[in-house]
């Protein structure tokens, strides 16, 4: 069999390894799509549950869970970004960083559940915080921790050496070479890891049901110390163990519709962020 052959076989195999990954995720959105559509309307997004929440809308729900996306962004996000640029760009290279860095891998492969119960313990019981947005947002926020640390990283690396040489060749610090020359090239890259964190963060269950998430809550917070309802644990609740599951079923395929569509909505708002600093970046 010569490479010809096999390089085609290869390619043949591949592309229908792919096709099965895109079939299966456009059976997974059909399916949602199919058993939701006809529960979304403009009351179900903007009334608050009723009747053991076997009627009504999911607006609190839906304010919680954005409530929560942005403040674990807004703690994780920052930190994240510095931690890697102190590890890529200030940090020698020896025994330290590597601690750093198995410690980062480690910590971004303990199960969310472990999360919550630290969060529980930290903010919600030692902190004071109680049951709120800020204790379930920082909880979240430590749990993407990780990814945006090593997406940061690997960004600040595929910047060429070149970009740091001629800056400090002309006269500029570290610092302003790593906050005007390195950081802006790579941030294109570092929003890759806020729209996987987005993802993660919309969709996690086990956290939040330690530090914020609220069973029947049909108002709206009034402070982060409040506790609020969300998407993933309203879903899970409406799913498994409502008052009336038969007739809270289509609400429960609404919520999951609502979810994947705030997610897609989130991921497109970064997605175009991504493309106009990488525009930004080849115009300069």
């Amino acid at each position: 069999m010569n490479k010809k052959v096999k390089q085609k076989i290869a390619f043949i195999l591949f592309r229908s390894l792919s096709l099965c990954v895109v079939g299966v995720l456009l059976w997974i959105l059909g399916f949602i799509i199919y058993n939701g559509i006809g529960v979304i309307s403009w009351d179900f997004l903007t009334e608050s549950p009723s009747e053991g929440m076997t009627s009504g809308g999911i607006f609190p729900a839906i304010v919680g869970t954005l409530c929560l996306i942005s403040g674990s962004i807004v703690f994780a996000f920052p930190v994240g970004i510095m931690s890697g640029i102190y590890i890529s760009e200030y940090a020698k290279n020896g025994w330290f960083v590597q601690f750093i860095r198995v410690m980062t891998n480690n910590l971004g492969s303990i199960p969310s559940i472990v999360f919550g119960l630290f969060g529980m313990a930290l903010f919600v019981n030692m902190f004071g915080f109680g049951d709120s947005i800020i204790a379930g947002s920082f909880t979240l926020g430590l749990l993407i921790l990780p990814l945006i640390i090593r997406t940061t990283e690997e960004a600040l690396k595929a910047v060429p050496e070149s970009y740091r040489t001629g800056s400090l060749a002309l006269g500029a610090s570290k610092l302003q070479t790593v906050l005007r020359v390195v950081l802006p090239a790579a941030f294109p890259n570092i929003v890759t890891g806020l729209i996987l964190a987005i993802g993660r963060v919309s969709g996690e269950t086990a956290p939040i049901l330690f530090t914020v998430a609220a069973y029947f809550l049909p108002k709206l917070p009034g402070s982060i110390f409040d506790q609020v309802m969300a998407l993933p644990y309203h879903l899970y609740v409406v799913a498994t163990s409502g008052t009336d599951i038969e007739a809270s079923r289509p609400i429960a395929y609404g919520t999951a519709l609502t979810l994947v569509a705030i997610v897609f909505m989130m991921n497109l708002l970064a997605t175009s962020l991504r493309h106009y600093f990488g525009k930004k970046m080849k115009t300069n």
